[in-house]
């Protein structure tokens, strides 16, 4: 759902699964022991690589073999966890989005052969195929070209790669979760958004859908008036650790009203829900008003797959059970009315003080004073 109205845009495509032998690159590895890569193919990987696209390999091969040639080409490192074997392609292409966590939907596959594209399309039908022949052009089709373009998001993949090493780490780790996030030395940063980073909080609206708590994308020119909006605070989260910057990972959106917060939009990133992202910033959130005497109300909507994102209100203390001072802004907002009130749900929490997160370095200003 859009707060704007009249925009016909496809799903953008979050990651492009390549077939290799006659798709990515001209001849068959196996048969024909030498193979190219087309000029026009590789301008094609690297464009989709600098908008923020991932890319990865479902391939009917020798894995060493192949990953040796793909090196040999210079852009095997393009491409993030790659599935290359004698397997069905389907179950390759759904252990890449499962590892992802990506819907279907958001998962394109490309492949010289129909039998191939028809098997994924059977097992998978959201998944968007493409016949290799169309692999050139694919930077010029609308599902291939998001809405914004910024430093997150040209460095997507460099942060999903650092984030592999994390997991690899922590599947190693010995003893209580928490003690592995400690050693991670993670700091979340929350800041009032610039003009600049504007793009980076729309394209959060865009790409989140299961930690997206009311499913509603906010358009540039819609943030920059609230941005002028004295009662509103728009907020971008980033976080870091030790092997690197996971950028802007979480965006809230608040309106104040007297004696009561109103959290009209919380979204953060799936990469970082196993950190507890959510929990703290709402934690914070309560922490913050309970300071300032204000009672708390937050916008949810359930989709098909936000359900994590209710787990977390719930978790954080808020109910569904309403406060006198809400009525105003039910009144004003129009819940329950329009676009933007259809299946809105108002949870309430009366604030208390928090504890600091055990598990990272939170710096947060003091905005609400």
């Amino acid at each position: 759902m859009s707060d704007t109205a009249g925009e016909d845009r496809p799903a953008t495509v979050k990651c492009l699964v390549w077939d290799l032998d006659n798709t990515l690159w001209q001849g068959t590895l196996l048969e024909d022991g030498q193979v190219a890569l087309a000029d026009e193919v590789r301008k094609a990987v690297i464009e989709l690589d600098s908008r923020g696209i991932l890319q990865s390999v479902s391939s009917k091969n020798d894995h060493d073999h192949a990953w040796a040639r793909l090196e040999a080409l210079g852009i095997a490192e393009y491409f993030v966890l790659p599935e290359i074997g004698w397997g069905a392609k389907s179950e390759a292409v759904r252990r890449i989005a499962d590892r992802l966590n990506f819907a279907h939907s958001a998962v394109a596959f490309i492949d010289d052969q129909p039998a191939e594209r028809a098997e994924v399309a059977f097992h998978l039908p959201e998944v968007r195929g493409y016949p290799a022949e169309q692999a050139p052009d694919l930077p010029g089709l609308p599902e291939f070209t998001p809405a914004t373009s910024t430093v997150d998001s040209r460095r997507r993949r460099a942060m999903y790669q650092a984030g592999f090493r994390r997991e690899a780490e922590r599947a190693e780790a010995t003893g209580p979760d928490e003690e592995f996030l400690r050693t991670l030395d993670m700091v979340m940063r929350v800041g009032r958004a610039t003009g600049e980073e504007l793009s980076r909080v729309e394209e959060l609206t865009l790409r989140t859908s299961q930690m997206n708590a009311t499913g509603v994308h906010y358009s540039d020119a819609r943030l920059r008036s609230l941005l002028a909006d004295p009662r509103h605070e728009v907020l971008v989260v980033t976080l870091t650790d030790r092997f690197g910057p996971h950028g802007a990972v979480g965006v809230l959106l608040l309106e104040r009203h007297p004696e009561m917060w109103h959290l009209k939009l919380l979204a953060t990133s799936c990469r970082v829900v196993s950190y507890g992202a959510g929990a703290t910033l709402l934690n914070w959130l309560a922490d913050a008003a309970a300071g300032a005497g204000a009672h708390l109300v937050a916008d949810f909507r359930a989709t098909e797959r936000n359900r994590m994102m209710e787990i977390a209100y719930r978790f954080a203390g808020f109910d569904d059970q309403p406060c006198s001072c809400a009525a105003a802004l039910t009144d004003e907002a129009g819940a329950g009315t329009g676009p933007e009130g259809e299946g809105l749900q108002r949870l309430h929490l009366v604030p208390e003080a928090r504890p600091a997160p055990t598990t990272l370095r939170l710096e947060a200003p003091a905005l609400f004073v």
